[in-house]
């Protein structure tokens, strides 16, 4: 462990097992509450937020992929797919913010708080009218060759990759939406545990390139753990409780208000 891990910030443990309990409540990504937190609540640095919570994320989806792929609901070729699109477009947008960032760490930092405001923005609009989205989208791929599905898949991953990298917003919401109108036969547990097991390998990438630019801060790391791990567990449970109808309208105004926010 690096040298400067010291110990438990029980701040950042209850923010984790809010974000947690969240998470297991609504199943939108971590990174789209997270993220938002530590800027705006802690004041940590953009580029250091972005990279933390994206090694918080792999840490977490890890788990959520075994359990998936124990289950047999992980569709391998839809993964690899996004794969092929998300890595290549992170290993990009990393070696973009490096060279920003070497020119100038204030351009490097505008770049990712306009690109978290965009991506929870986009996250709002999916979760809010992911019906209609899905019905707009199904319409322009209906009756698609396979050929055509996986190169659009590659592309979802291309898009996903750049904004997951220099946000760590996007990966949820917005790719689950994708994947239910681009693969409307594949059982939607079956495309959920894709899309984790594809955020395990796009966020790990981008969350090593963060961390290869100083943009990590274990301490933080852990504290988050310590606390997302039993909130998610609870959130699970008491999901069922929680009319679905109310959470998720009251999630979606709240990340577009903080998109706005943050695009302004």
């Amino acid at each position: 462990m690096p040298d400067h891990f010291q110990s438990v910030n029980l701040l950042y443990t209850l923010s984790g097992f809010v974000v947690g309990g969240l998470v297991g409540f609504t199943g939108v990504g971590g990174g789209a509450l997270m993220t938002p937190i530590l800027l705006l609540f802690f004041g940590v640095a953009p580029g250091t937020a972005v990279g933390t919570d994206l090694l918080y994320a792999a840490a977490t989806k890890s788990g959520g992929t075994l359990v998936h792929a124990f289950n047999g609901n992980v569709d391998w070729k839809i993964t690899r797919r996004l794969a092929a699109g998300s890595v290549p477009a992170t290993i990009v947008s990393i070696l973009l913010l490096w060279r920003l960032g070497g020119a100038s760490q204030h351009a490097a930092n505008g770049l990712i708080t306009s690109a978290l405001g965009l991506a929870l923005l986009l996250t709002a609009i999916a979760i809010l009218f992911r019906g209609a989205t899905l019905g707009y989208i199904a319409r322009h791929t209906d009756g698609l060759t396979d050929a055509q599905s996986r190169n659009l898949t590659v592309a979802l991953g291309v898009f996903l990759g750049t904004l997951v990298t220099i946000s760590s917003v996007g990966a949820g919401a917005i790719g689950m939406t994708v994947l239910l109108a681009l693969y409307p036969r594949t059982p939607t547990v079956r495309l959920v545990g894709s899309d984790i097991a594809h955020a395990v390998p796009l966020t790990l990438v981008a969350g090593l390139g963060h961390w290869f630019m100083g943009g990590v801060d274990w301490n933080m790391l852990a504290s988050l753990l310590i606390g997302s791990l039993p909130g998610i567990a609870v959130g699970s449970h008491l999901a069922a409780r929680v009319p679905d109808r109310f959470l998720r309208p009251v999630l979606a105004s709240v990340l577009a208000i903080v998109g706005a926010k943050l695009t302004i």
